[in-house]
């Protein structure tokens, strides 16, 4: 699965995972399978590891191993698949990037690379709302929205001024005419830089992306075991606060909550107090890894 997606920080997260060889683990973002294969190699025959993904094509090109369960669902309802299985898990792994194949093919419209690719951006292809409709229909101020909190695009308002007068007189379509209604706003010595902050917005307004982290790391919380790892990989500075501030605390806000006695009432416990980052020569080997920072907690047993 190397040609679908290169798993990042990989050596790292799985060592931090495997606390038990006999375990059951989940690999909440299942992508190329990168992550999941080095995890089955380090678990005995009677471990168990169960792969969420809601992209089709990742499931189709899944690595066969009896150890292996597969669901093709969003991470959001993993709390839901344990409780409804009866099981616990001894870690959850979530690497929460796009994965290269994602990005890499054309007609998926994640990327800027490809002028003439359709609008899309939907993780799961069943899935009804697209960046075009997105773009078509969503009003001025909630364009201005997503790409200042998204995207922390500067001049948000004037940007989605400009594709609401692109769209009055023609839909836009395809990524080569985004690319040209904003075009005014795009300096030539920072145009790539620009419009990937616009994709991202974008992309995570298609995949409501913050709230399916948010109910992920509730849900993650309560289906671990105590002592239970959790390790995630984030790439951008809204999910990492997020994935920070419910390890410190129990919840995205980072609002500390407090017993009678005083006590925070946070149910995870930080493994690794600075995240740690690929190395020189992982970000040579694959740029995509340039952002990705790896957190890791673990399930406290008296909360």
């Amino acid at each position: 699965m190397s040609e679908y997606h290169i798993p990042v920080l990989l050596a790292e997260s799985v060592s931090a995972l495997i606390t038990n060889p006999d375990g059951t683990y989940a690999d909440a973002t299942f992508g190329g399978g990168g992550h999941t294969a080095a995890v089955l190699s380090r678990l005995n025959d009677g471990a168990r590891v169960i792969a969420f993904d809601r992209d089709i094509d990742a499931i189709k090109g899944a690595l066969q191993d009896p150890r292996l369960t597969l669901v093709h669902n969003n991470f959001r309802f993993i709390e839901n698949y344990a409780r409804y299985e009866g099981v616990q898990f001894d870690g959850i792994l979530a690497d929460l990037g796009v994965s290269s194949h994602q990005f890499d093919t054309a007609e998926r419209g994640f990327s800027f690379r490809f002028e003439d690719s359709p609008l899309d951006m939907r993780m799961n292809q069943e899935a009804r709302l697209d960046a075009a409709e997105v773009v078509n229909t969503y009003p001025e101020e909630d364009l201005e929205r997503i790409l200042r909190l998204y995207g922390e695009v500067d001049g948000a308002r004037n940007m989605a001024r400009l594709i609401v007068q692109a769209r009055g007189v023609s839909p836009i379509q395809t990524t080569g005419q985004l690319d040209q209604a904003i075009g005014r706003m795009l300096p030539r010595t920072a145009e790539h830089k620009v419009l990937a902050k616009v994709y991202q917005a974008l992309r995570i307004e298609v995949n409501q992306e913050m709230r399916s982290l948010e109910k992920f790391l509730d849900g993650a919380c309560r289906s671990l075991r105590p002592g239970g790892r959790l390790v995630v990989i984030t790439y951008h500075s809204l999910e990492d606060r997020m994935v920070k501030n419910f390890i410190k605390t129990g919840n995205v806000e980072g609002e500390m909550v407090q017993d009678l006695y005083g006590r925070i009432q946070a149910p995870m416990e930080a493994v690794n107090r600075k995240p740690i980052l690929p190395s020189e020569e992982e970000i040579a080997g694959n740029t995509r890894a340039r952002s990705a920072k790896l957190r890791i907690a673990q399930r406290r047993a008296d909360v």
